[in-house]
């Protein structure tokens, strides 16, 4: 779970769009927008923010108090842009209140009251209010109205979808109201659609980001199924929300897509090379292994047993089973089709705008967005389509400092397990 955040910077017109991001479970992202000015009328909201913006948090506008030695840091994109005019977003996956304690397994280095709703939900919303961001995605969210009452009051209107079935969890979606208009809003329940009870968002801004013109932005929230087996379901999740997000875009024409969240793959998977090159031949893998989340156990990455643990995923992989007509239907749409397409052509903003190998894999993608005692790895992104591009990201913490803190969230950072993306 974690916050992502990005800032866009309007482009003229004529102009080729350019720009970078940030990332950190809560990431943020500035980025150039092109496109044609418009003046749409905006949907109804869920809330709809506080014109008389009572502060929160008093410092706001100034840098996060964080312990010298795990503060992150801001790093820029190296092409130049050709307007300063930018928005902000973040997504976060907060750690619902209900699984906190329902896991407790997977915080065991995390004092009882570091764990507890309201200690978090104070420091998350003082982290979330001091990065300023212009658009707010959350996952895991299961106090939502917590949320609202806060954000609200710093001029942010919201929209929440809970999830299906038992779990009381969902998608938080917010935006400052003076600077964006929801044009249009969707709602995803994948249970429609035979992929389980997970949620997610799609939101059709227009947003007042240069001094004359309005331009128009999709942005897609969503939390993909957890459960590292069912790659099928992941595939097919991320699958329908791009085909909608498509469709949204097409029709206000053309506009650009930033697609947030948690998508519980890690950078060395075939789900992020589905997501990266638009397309995968789904037979070439074991369904089981789609995700990489297998691979990524703390003691592995710290090089421990690693002797032992790759000789249980060799003999994992050569008792591999076939792919049914089903899994294949849900992966690629058609059980008739083994290459599962795309419809969005994406970029990382992570791996987009390069950092250190302190913080970064091979790929330029984070080591590491979330840390408990059974995943050390990254499976939050900040994905864009054309028309955007990041200026800046806020970049990871080093794995040698996430092996001090032994785990997310803890005192000095994260209040969740996964770290924030800006």
């Amino acid at each position: 779970m974690g916050c992502h955040t990005a800032s866009w910077l309007c482009a003229p017109a004529a102009a080729t769009t350019t720009g970078s991001s940030e990332f950190y479970r809560s990431t943020t992202i500035f980025c150039c927008i092109n496109g044609p000015a418009d003046s749409s009328q905006p949907s109804s909201l869920v809330s709809t923010g506080s014109s008389s913006r009572r502060r929160y948090n008093p410092g706001r506008n100034r840098p996060l108090d964080q312990p010298r030695e795990i503060a992150r840091h801001w790093i820029d994109s190296d092409h130049p842009f050709p307007s300063q005019e930018t928005f902000r977003v973040v997504s976060y996956n907060i750690l619902a209140d209900r699984n906190a304690f329902k896991y407790r397994d997977l915080y065991p280095n995390v004092p009882f009251s570091y764990i507890k709703w309201d200690h978090r939900r104070r420091l998350m919303c003082n982290e979330i209010i001091g990065w300023n961001p212009d658009i707010v995605c959350l996952q895991e969210v299961d106090k939502y109205v917590d949320f609202v009452s806060i954000l609200e009051k710093e001029g942010y209107a919201g929209s929440y979808k809970r999830r299906t079935g038992d779990t009381v969890d969902g998608c938080a979606m917010f935006w400052k109201a003076e600077k964006f208009r929801l044009l249009e809003g969707e709602s995803i329940e994948f249970k429609q659609y035979g992929l389980r009870d997970n949620v997610a968002q799609l939101s059709l801004f227009e947003g007042q980001m240069c001094e004359d013109e309005s331009r128009k932005l999709l942005i897609g929230n969503i939390h993909v199924l957890y459960n590292p087996s069912r790659g099928d379901v992941k595939l097919g999740q991320i699958r329908f929300l791009s085909s909608r997000a498509r469709f949204l875009a097409e029709k206000w024409g053309n506009v650009p897509v930033v697609l947030a969240g948690d998508f519980n793959s890690t950078p060395q998977s075939a789900v992020y090379q589905f997501l990266s090159s638009s397309k995968l031949n789904i037979m070439l893998y074991d369904r089981r292994e789609l995700s990489g989340q297998r691979n990524c156990h703390p003691a592995q990455v710290f090089d421990i047993e690693r002797e032992i643990s790759s000789s249980l995923i060799l003999m994992d992989r050569l008792l591999k089973g076939c792919w049914t007509g089903e899994e294949v239907k849900v992966a690629t749409g058609n059980a008739d089709c083994h290459v599962a397409v795309l419809p969005l052509k994406l970029k990382s903003s992570y791996a987009t705008v390069k950092s250190s190998t302190r913080t970064r894999g091979f790929n330029g993608e984070p080591l590491a967005t979330s840390y408990h005692s059974k995943f050390l790895g990254t499976v939050d992104y900040l994905w864009y389509s054309d028309g955007v591009v990041p200026t800046r990201v806020l970049d990871t913490l080093p794995i040698d400092i996430l092996r001090g803190l032994g785990g997310l969230p803890c005192r000095e950072v994260g209040k969740h397990d996964n770290g924030t993306l800006m």
